[in-house]
Formats: structure tokens, sequence, C-alpha cells
């Protein structure tokens, strides 16, 4: 009965296992502890398009969302830190961010220092 079940699921989207199981209302991946709904399984399989960006907590982050600093950051050429707490405003996401800087996927301009590229696990959506 268990394997007829466990052919239906979907594998892990972290991970790609094929090992999850259910407990309801998720599903859940043995080897990295990810916990999905079918629902999201589904619906990202069927997009298939960009990548979700999500922040230090898990949440994901749209263009337009406001989000926190989550850690005291220091910024090479500043007098002082980005400090922890710090609102920003109206963020883009950058899919392709090139040029060496693939995880800094967050552009944003924060008041007092300008414009800046942010990695998602820094901050925190409002």
């Amino acid at each position: 009965m268990s394997d007829t079940s466990a052919a239906t699921l979907p594998p892990c989207p972290e991970c790609s296992s094929e090992y999850t199981y259910e407990m309801p209302p998720l599903i859940v991946c043995p080897e990295c502890a990810h916990e999905f709904s079918a629902d999201s399984a589904d619906a990202s399989a069927s997009e298939g398009s960009e990548p979700t960006i999500v922040d230090s907590v898990g949440n994901a982050l749209a263009d337009g969302d406001t989000v926190t600093i989550t850690k005291t950051l220091k910024v090479k050429g500043a007098q002082q830190p980005l400090k922890a707490g710090t609102k920003v405003r109206g963020i883009r996401l950058n899919f392709d961010a090139g040029t060496g800087q693939e995880d800094h996927n967050i552009d944003c301009r924060i008041d007092g220092f300008g414009a800046m590229k942010l990695k998602p696990a820094v901050v925190k959506k409002v």
C-alpha cells in the first residue's frame, strides 16, 4: 500500500529526492527535512519559469516588497555599518545577477547609503 502512494508523491523540490512521504497536510523529505504541500509542488512543476527567491525565514519575495535587514552588515567604503532592523522599501529581484554576484539577488536603494545589492539570506519580509 505504501509503494503505490510513494509512486504518486512528487520528488522533493529542494534536493530532488524521490523518497518523500506524506504527513498530512504536508509532504516531507527524509533526506533534507524539507516540508512542502502537494499544491505548491504541482504549481512549481507546472510553472518552470523563474526560480523563487526567499528571505532568511522562508517567505517568498516579490518586486516592490518591503524588507528589514536581519543582521548588521559592514559596507565596503562606508564609514558606518548597515544596522540590523533597517527597513528597505521597494526592492527589485534580480534573477541573473551576473558578474560574480550570483547570490546578491536583491537590488534596492537604502536611505543614507544609496544603491545596494543584498543577499536574500540577510533580509526578512515585513
